[in-house]
């Protein structure tokens, strides 16, 4: 009885959210986009995208050197020989 109900609510649920939805008109930037990334201003296109793309671009910049740097020091520190005690 309960799964009666329940599937009731969502079957009210869903017919509500779909013949309610208002009509929102979404402004089309998809051709400010295209000017901005075409356009021929001397930087990289993997940093038009303004400051949030270069703050990615320098943290994945220095986890990289750093991780590379740690993998020849771990390499470094396993091609030496260990003392013995």
């Amino acid at each position: 009885m309960y799964i009666f109900f329940l599937l009731q609510a969502l079957r009210h649920v869903s017919q509500r959210t779909i013949s309610s939805t208002s009509q929102r008109s979404l402004q089309n930037k998809v051709a400010d986009k295209q000017k901005l990334f075409q356009e021929d201003n001397g930087v990289p296109v993997y940093l038009k995208g303004g400051v949030g793309d270069a703050l990615l671009y320098r943290l994945t910049m220095a986890l990289t050197v750093l991780g590379t740097g740690y993998a020849v020091y771990q390499l470094f520190d396993a091609a030496m020989p260990k003392k013995k005690k």
